[in-house]
């Protein structure tokens, strides 16, 4: 099974740059006008999901809670400490989660839609390099 997610937004740019410029996935592929929308999958190759963005002329109305989060995993302590660093780096700051449990594991941060996003080190591996 294939797993695309979905989600429209009103600038496709500041996705773009934001998920793969600081998160640190590929740009996959993209397309224009299509039915009157713009788009872009973002992922990683090889894998059996992405992101699919898409952005038309009508606005995005976002509608979520504080527990509706997408949870990235870096495969080792060191990716996750770059990808810390990338964050303090480029002022992406963190917010306090809802769920304890988030609170303890991760670090919680939004992105330009406001969609939160944590990034914990549960399973990472210390001493392997990806």
């Amino acid at each position: 099974m294939f797993l695309r997610i979905a989600r429209h937004t009103n600038d496709l740019k500041k996705i773009e740059d934001f998920y793969v410029d600081i998160l640190g996935f590929e740009l996959l592929g993209g397309f224009e006008k299509h039915h009157n929308y713009d788009g872009i999958f973002i992922g990683k190759s090889g894998l059996d999901w992405h992101f699919e963005f898409t952005q038309s002329n009508v606005k995005a109305n976002h509608s979520f809670d504080e527990d509706d989060i997408i949870v990235l995993y870096p495969k080792t302590i060191l990716t996750y400490n770059e990808l810390i660093n990338k964050l303090a780096y480029n002022k992406i700051p963190t917010i306090e989660p809802a769920n304890p449990f988030w609170r303890e594991n991760g670090k919680m941060i939004q992105d330009p839609d406001g969609y939160r996003i944590v990034i914990s080190s549960l399973k990472a591996i210390i001493n392997e390099i990806e």
